[in-house]
């Protein structure tokens, strides 16, 4: 059956999208289909009691998978995000929270000077670096982080802490969080790691 005009303009302007959004997922996707993925992890975290509050050390371990890492060589920056607790154990009940805290790291990439940026988004604080090695170095190694006053933890309760590390995709420009929420080489985050909190 012949299509009139009308209805060849109104699927032309219905299948455009869907090019255009495949066309993305090519380039950004497809292009490092064969190479591994990347992994975030934790290898280690330990508080220390100095001056009455409580003090993080940790390290932690960061690899790019290649959508991240080719997005962030065409100058889209990318958002590190750390996620610190605090819980009180109890008996018979879930663990009581009683503190909750979100450091941000942006890496990002500039063409000009091939020098990479590490921005504490917490404080506004710059660092540049040559190599995206010494940059990610750097993220990996975070010490005397101050995460609580000792005085806000009750005599005689047993506390622990947990610390996770993940890429947040809602700092990312629109059209690639599209593309990052159904790629799984986008997904990258650690496992969240468990230590006591003791005096």
């Amino acid at each position: 059956m012949k299509k009139w005009p009308l209805e060849q303009t109104y699927t032309h302007h219905k299948i455009m999208p869907l090019i255009l959004f495949l066309a993305c997922f090519l380039y950004f996707g497809l292009a490092w289909a064969e190479e591994p993925p990347g992994k975030f992890a934790v290898r280690g975290a330990e508080t220390t009691l100095v001056d009455k509050v409580y003090r993080l050390n940790t390290r932690l371990s960061y690899q790019l998978g290649p959508e991240a890492l080719g997005a962030l060589q065409k100058g889209i920056p990318l958002t590190f995000t750390l996620n610190i607790e605090v819980l009180r154990q109890r008996e018979y009940l879930w663990a009581e929270k009683i503190a909750s805290i979100e450091q941000g790291y942006q890496l990002s990439y500039h063409a000009l000077t091939q020098q990479y940026l590490v921005k504490n988004l917490n404080t506004g604080v710059f660092t540049t670096f040559p190599t995206l090695k010494a940059a990610l170095d750097s993220l990996s190694v975070i010490e005397n982080f101050p995460l609580l006053d000792a005085q806000l933890l009750l005599p005689d309760e047993r506390y622990f802490a947990r610390l996770r590390t993940y890429l947040n995709l809602e700092a990312l420009p629109v059209p690639i969080r599209v593309l990052a929420y159904i790629s799984p080489g986008w997904r990258l985050g650690s496992e969240w790691y468990i230590w006591p909190l003791v005096p």
